[in-house]
């Protein structure tokens, strides 16, 4: 998404992308190169250049590696150098279309996440993936509106069975296992972590799978969306539903571009 700074740009390796949104950003860190708006769009295309990075092989140390290589290039750049002037001016550019688009597409490896920046006076998803717990249609990700701050929210339509009495967010435990699950499912149960949701309630029309008519929406805290940023974008994480008679119902979801989308939703509503 920095684009155009030269042709071999084009054809940078992932890792090679990283690099250039890194140090992009460490720069605007030091010099204030950029708005608030514009900053928000290099983070999100530095979250996006990183999880494409992993999916290409890359990991963590790797990565870790080339972030602290940027940073000390921004470093030692004085800001009012003939060569940050140019990128700042090609950045600005090659981003100009962003402050004007209202939704983008956060592909994965299996599932992404759409993610829409408009405004509305209903709630409505911001950000969101949608899956199945068996018959019934499962949405989960950020609800917001004009005026009601942006929420982590599961919303379900039950189809033939009773109501769950709680909800929970399951995902590996970066501080028991700070190494990437990428079996396809869970870690262990001793390396997971669980967010309980802080309530329930009828969710709004705008929220539903197309054809339903009613569903519960479900609300996390925002310490689930701040953990969710940091998986793997290959690992998965599930939602699952607990009921009375302790039977749990489970959709699974793919971590992918999430800290992207949520980068994305930063640059503010249109």
């Amino acid at each position: 998404m920095l684009i155009a700074a030269t042709p071999v740009a084009a054809f940078a390796a992932p890792q090679d992308r990283y690099y250039e949104r890194a140090f992009v950003l460490a720069a605007n860190d030091r010099c204030g190169l950029f708005e608030p708006q514009l900053t928000a769009a290099l983070t999100a295309a530095a979250y996006q250049a990183r999880g494409a990075a992993l999916r290409a092989g890359a990991n963590d140390r790797q990565l870790a590696e080339t972030a602290q290589r940027a940073r000390a290039r921004a470093g030692v750049t004085p800001c009012g150098s003939a060569d940050l002037k140019t990128v700042q001016g090609r950045v600005q550019t090659a981003f100009s279309g962003w402050s004007r688009t209202t939704r983008m597409q956060f592909p994965g490896d299996r599932a992404g996440w759409s993610a829409d920046r408009a405004a509305y006076s209903r709630p409505t998803w911001r950000l969101m993936q949608a899956t199945t717990t068996g018959a019934s249609p499962v949405r989960f990700g950020v609800v917001g509106g004009m005026d009601r701050p942006d929420q982590l929210a599961a919303v379900v339509s039950w189809r033939g069975r009773s109501r769950p009495t709680g909800a929970r967010i399951v995902m590996r435990d970066a501080g028991v296992a700070p190494r990437p699950w990428l079996s396809r499912g869970l870690p262990p149960a001793v390396q997971r972590r669980a967010f309980w949701a802080a309530g329930v309630q009828a969710a709004d029309r705008a929220l539903l799978a197309e054809g339903r008519a009613e569903g519960q929406a479900w609300v996390f805290p925002a310490a689930a969306a701040n953990a969710l940023s940091r998986l793997d974008p290959r690992e998965v994480f599930t939602v699952e539903f607990v009921f009375r008679d302790g039977s749990i119902a489970r959709s699974t979801f793919e971590a992918g571009d999430f800290p992207a989308g949520r980068a994305f939703l930063a640059m503010g509503q249109v």
